[in-house]
């Protein structure tokens, strides 16, 4: 099934940065504002990042793919080169990306191999007029959304 892909990443208490691609991003609740995202029970990077105080995520646009690839390998490569923006709480967004989110951990759930994981969003930065279309996992591939 075709999803978007985000970045996920916060800074810890050494101002390392931390973080990760997944494709598993949905809404769950408007009011009040909370998404949702699914790990790996097994992750090393959810055990990092699920302790940080803040969350960033950044929602990939359809030029990312390489971006995304990066964000997936090893650990100690994931952010060399890759320009990003940290707020003062810590979550850090990949610059140049028009949608973000600011959000703590609310919940995990364990769901089989994953977790469930529920986010509260502290702030939210919408797309611009002239943000590019996102980027989109389909058969272990990246493309963007046919124009209309």
């Amino acid at each position: 099934m075709p999803s978007g892909v985000v970045a996920l990443a916060g800074l810890d208490e050494d101002a390392n940065c931390h973080g990760m691609a997944m494709s598993t991003f949905v809404p769950v609740s408007i009011d009040p504002p909370i998404v949702a995202i699914s790990v790996q029970e097994t992750s090393r990077t959810w055990t990092r990042l699920r302790k940080l105080p803040a969350l960033g995520v950044s929602v990939l646009t359809h030029d990312h793919g390489p971006l995304a690839r990066q964000l997936a390998g090893p650990e100690a490569e994931r952010f060399r080169g890759v320009a990003t923006v940290a707020s003062p709480s810590g979550a850090v967004h990949i610059d140049g990306c028009g949608t973000r989110f600011e959000c703590t951990v609310i919940d995990e759930i364990v769901a089989g191999d994953h977790l469930i994981v529920t986010l509260s969003v502290e702030a939210l930065t919408p797309p611009g007029a002239d943000d590019a279309g996102p980027l989109i996992f389909h058969r272990s591939t990246f493309g963007a959304l046919a124009s209309s």
